[in-house]
C-alpha cells in the first residue's frame, strides 16, 4: 500500500498547465442505456486528443465515473 502524505504538496512547472476534471453523475443506475454510452465515450475522447499534438493534451488518468486530463 502507498504511504499517505499528510501535508499539502505542489509541483513546480514552468509555463501554462491545466487540469480538467471530467466526470458524470449517475442518478439511476438501472438505466444503463442512458449512462453507458457516455462512460464508453470518455476513453475515446482522450485517444482523439492524444492524436493531435496541437491540442495541448499531455495525458490522462481514467477511473469510473471520471477522468483527470492534463494539458498545457
Amino acid at each position: 500500500m502507498s504511504k499517505i502524505i499528510n501535508k499539502r504538496m505542489h509541483a513546480k512547472i514552468e509555463g501554462d498547465f491545466v487540469v480538467f476534471l471530467i466526470g458524470m453523475g449517475i442518478n439511476k443506475w438501472w438505466k444503463i442505456h442512458k449512462w453507458l454510452p457516455v462512460a464508453m465515450a470518455m476513453p475515446r475522447m482522450s485517444k482523439e486528443l492524444a492524436k493531435n499534438p496541437d491540442s495541448g493534451f499531455l495525458g490522462a488518468t481514467m477511473g469510473f465515473p471520471g477522468i483527470v486530463q492534463y494539458g498545457s
